[in-house]
């Protein structure tokens, strides 16, 4: 890796840093033996290749402590963590520690991946998954997941961020795992007993922007950001003006060193849609050309993208169905059909899908895409791509995730707002369709805690947070007052993080363990009856409504189809029945004496495979 610090083979370690804007450098040295208190040794770093300042110091080896001093052309200095830190153990405003990359026991050598047919995804955020918040705590929950019929963690960002809890997203050191969360070694053995038990293990990297607190490279390396470019966060990240070549090669290591160094098994890209990149090929196509020539040369590594333009040349395949790009794409479209469905909410986003539900929902599970180049009012504009090509696995489905809970004012999870006899219609269309399922951490158990927003800013910067929080909800009807305003917790409040962890003892009390059965049942019918048909899928399905009942059906590459029925209605119908087979699951599906068709009540479901 050229940014950093690395361990020579012959002892010693070299320090790299690039700062175009500085006029020297020097490595800032912790001699953390030295008594009575440890002292800083200074060594002058010498100017290489533009931009590059680089250091070797024969003594220093993993575990040394280190920052950067950098003085500017207005004559100020910064004393910084260095941005390609492998550790902060101290936090992100402290020194950085050199790793050994190497040095970790890796146990399960033989570690080749899964096929993304296999995946059933499960987003969790480390530090409220667990009561201790930990690598070592998660570790040890991970046979139950396995059991449950879980395939692929994809754990939220762990770039190092400020103070002791964070959603992640707001990370400004991309290299170094939060140390609230445990070492680096210990996140290896994290991922070393997930792969013991067949899980593959995905890492959510934010490439967007840096958070608010922690990025010094605003202030000695402006050339990181183009400012001619906006995003929800300032500056767009610079991928396509001048000096883009070193920033993209910050995050095309990025991803090596998560994927190679940790042995990640994939990557999702966070908001890819606000990326300013008009190279070609763009950074998206670059880091995963990059993880395909590297990594995936001998073992599967997938790229997963959230992109709500709803872009579908990155997923293309080749002739072969091999992804030429990304593996998959979280696929809004699936839950916002579903939420409306559920709910009956309309407000923001929802509106473009509040007129006609259900017609959304049998275009996305069937075809991927709900918009697919219509206009979409919300937006203004065009919306999407024709997706009916790309195989149902190319598409992420869930009914939540952590934006869906977290940015509700109350993180409130599915069951606090939804219909609950539509519940089990909706866990068979997303568990029980061709399209890759993925669970937020508690919903396989209906958990009760709530998913809030939370982080651990200094005062001045919490106080904007919680402030710009509550004006965000006051469009909403259900917040026009000061009381139900007030009510919103405080992102910044201990108390709030503490809130959002699981209660693991609900899993054996109704009505959650009623969930949980539902959820294990579900799985081991789809490990059953659908997983070994779907490596063959090339292409979507299709659907129709008759009588308020949704059809959808897809086409195994054994010749058989495999078909879903659905009822969100108010009202018991009846719709034709068409073709059958064998039953796979049903619920509220009644048979009609003397006629073909079947009688459904709210909620009902089923689903079949036949020829």
């Amino acid at each position: 890796m050229p940014f950093g610090a690395q361990l020579l083979p012959r002892g010693g370690t070299r320090f790299r840093v690039w700062a175009p804007s500085v006029t020297c450098a020097e490595l800032q040295l912790l001699e953390t033996e030295a008594a009575p208190a440890p002292r800083t040794r200074s060594c002058p770093m010498r100017a290489t290749e533009p931009g590059w300042h680089e250091v070797t110091v024969p003594e220093a080896g993993a575990g040394s402590r280190y920052k950067f001093l950098l003085h500017l052309e207005d004559g100020t200095a910064w004393s910084v963590p260095d941005p390609a830190s492998r550790s902060n153990p101290d936090g992100v405003h402290e020194a950085s520690s050199v790793v050994d990359p190497r040095a970790h026991a890796w146990r399960e050598t033989v570690w080749r991946g899964r096929a993304w047919a296999d995946a059933v995804v499960y987003e969790l955020h480390v530090g409220t998954f667990t009561p201790q918040g930990t690598f070592a705590a998660a570790a040890a929950r991970l046979p139950e997941l396995a059991a449950l019929g879980v395939t692929a963690l994809q754990l939220m960002p762990l770039a190092a961020f400020p103070g002791a809890r964070n959603w992640g997203y707001d990370g400004v050191l991309p290299f170094a795992p939060a140390a609230c969360y445990g070492t680096p070694d210990e996140l290896k053995t994290f991922i070393d007993r997930a792969h013991a038990l067949g899980l593959m293990v995905l890492l959510d990297v934010v490439y967007n922007h840096f958070g608010p607190d922690g990025n010094y490279l605003h202030v000695y390396c402006p050339q990181f950001f183009n400012p001619a470019q906006r995003t929800p966060w300032g500056a767009a990240i610079n991928f396509d003006g001048p000096s883009s070549r070193t920033v993209r090669d910050y995050f095309v290591h990025n991803a090596l060193y998560w994927t190679e160094e940790y042995r990640f098994d994939g990557l999702r890209l966070d908001a890819m849609h606000a990326f300013r990149d008009s190279s070609r090929p763009d950074i998206v196509c670059e880091l995963a050309q990059a993880l395909r020539e590297g990594p995936g040369r001998d073992r599967q590594v997938h790229l997963v993208l959230e992109n709500n333009r709803n872009e579908a040349h990155y997923l293309a395949r080749d002739a072969r169905g091999r992804a030429l790009h990304a593996t998959a794409q979280w696929d809004d479209d699936v839950h916002h059909a579903l939420h409306v469905l559920l709910s009956g909410e309309g407000d923001g986003y929802y509106a473009d899908y509040a007129p006609d539900p259900l017609a959304r929902l049998g275009r996305a599970l069937a075809e991927g895409f709900a918009y697919q180049g219509e206009h979409s009012a919300f937006r203004g504009k065009s919306r999407g791509a024709p997706s009916s090509q790309l195989p149902p696995g190319a598409f992420v489905g869930f009914l939540q995730n952590h934006d869906m809970v977290g940015n509700r004012a109350f993180g409130g999870r599915v069951d606090s707002f939804a219909d609950a006899r539509f519940l089990v219609a909706a866990y068979a269309c997303l568990l029980l369709t061709p399209l890759v399922p993925m669970l937020f951490m508690g919903e396989e158990f209906a958990a009760s805690t709530p998913f809030l927003f939370f982080c651990d800013f200094g005062p001045e910067l919490a106080a904007a947070v919680a402030a710009g929080r509550r004006r965000e909800f006051q469009r909403f009807a259900a917040f026009t007052d000061g009381a139900a305003i007030a009510r919103i917790p405080d992102p910044n409040a201990a108390a709030t993080f503490e809130a959002s962890k699981l209660r693991w003892a609900e899993r054996s009390q109704s009505p959650h363990r009623e969930r949980l059965a539902l959820v294990r049942e579900l799985l081991a019918l789809r490990r059953l009856e659908l997983a070994p048909h779907l490596a063959g899928l090339r292409h979507g399905g299709r659907y129709r409504i008759e009588s308020t009942a949704l059809h959808v059906a897809w086409d195994l590459a054994d010749g058989s189809t495999w078909r879903l029925l659905a009822h969100f209605g108010q009202v018991t119908v009846e719709t034709a029945q068409g073709p059958v087979g064998d039953v796979i699951f049903s619920a509220g599906v009644h048979d009609v004496p003397r006629s073909p068709c079947v009688r459904l009540d709210p909620g009902a479901v089923r689903v079949s495979r036949g020829r």
